[in-house]
């Protein structure tokens, strides 16, 4: 199968590496490769495809292209989920920057350019593709993705807009490095992203253009929505967990000294109930505490390894 033009390839040393995660895409995914294999051939980019143990006809279609230059092909014998399959494909990145996109032919090859180009140019650690309120997404998603939003920007501050967006670009040393910290669900998309914000790397965004889906069914339904906002929560235990903690101590106590103060000035003696959200609240306050330091520890041992790597 001749789909790469020779006369347009680049000698230029290769600095991306486009990751793409497919599972159960046969529908959509002769379209997608025959567009995207002669665009990363011509740039020179390496191309990693990762089959997360699809059960229809996508490993006959893979099978096709195999031994085509600049191509890998990966394959999960079971299925591990979207975070497991980007781990396997981003793990093989050999280059400078790394690219993850979707597998559903969603998205405009020629916006790979231009989120390298805005890292190359500003020495961004992540640039995330911004999809802004896409009308293919439907109401009940884009409300869904707004309340992720909301809710994690109360655990930690963020200045991104898409958390969740598949569509990224990454410098390929950091995110290899950030991996064992992220799920192997859809939620890794939303916790890379706060990783990066909170180890205070530089990420920026910018604005992509997604197209309908012609074929297939999206498999991101209100059970995604509830794992990533739990994880959500354990990254922000990892990373701050007293911002957590503090204000859960702060209500119960608040809430204790506003019910008992009352009685005792009543010379009614002490409520239980009042006491019992004191101690709680003390108990929060202690917990946060020493979940600092763990937090504290967990990061010190990701700063070695990532000193280690470096050497």
């Amino acid at each position: 199968m001749e789909i790469i033009p020779r006369s347009t390839v680049t000698s230029e040393p290769a600095c991306l590496s486009v990751v793409v995660p497919i599972y159960n895409e046969a529908s959509c995914l002769s379209n997608l490769l025959t567009e995207l294999i002669p665009y990363c051939h011509q740039r020179n980019w390496k191309l990693i495809l990762v089959d997360d143990g699809s059960s229809d006809n996508t490993p006959a279609i893979l099978k096709e292209y195999e031994g085509f230059p600049g191509v890998s092909l990966l394959r999960h014998k079971l299925n591990r989920g979207y975070g497991g399959a980007l781990k396997t494909g981003l793990l093989e990145a050999g280059t400078p920057y790394a690219l993850t996109m979707d597998a559903d032919g969603q998205h405009e090859l020629s916006d790979m350019d231009a989120l390298l180009e805005l890292a190359l140019k500003n020495d961004a650690d992540l640039v995330v593709g911004n999809r802004r309120r896409s009308a293919h997404s439907g109401l009940y998603r884009n409300a869904g993705k707004w309340l992720i939003r909301k809710f994690a920007g109360l655990l930690m501050p963020i200045h991104i807009s898409d958390l969740n967006s598949g569509f990224k670009l990454y410098r390929s040393g950091l995110v290899q490095k950030y991996l064992t910290i992220c799920p192997d669900s859809m939620a890794f998309s939303d916790v890379i992203t706060l990783t990066f914000i909170k180890k205070r790397h530089l990420v920026l965004e910018h604005p992509i253009t997604i197209k309908p889906r012609l074929t297939g069914k999206s498999t991101i339904n209100t059970f995604t929505a509830i794992q990533t906002v739990m994880e959500i929560i354990n990254i922000a235990m990892l990373f701050n967990p007293l911002r957590i903690f503090l204000p859960l101590s702060i209500f119960c106590i608040g809430f204790g000294l506003a019910w008992g103060i009352p009685i005792m000035l009543r010379a009614r003696g002490v409520s239980v109930g009042a006491m019992l959200a004191i101690v709680t609240g003390l108990l929060c306050f202690f917990f946060g505490l020493i979940a600092e330091q763990l937090s504290s520890m967990r990061m010190g041992l990701l700063d070695m390894e990532k000193e280690r790597h470096k050497e």
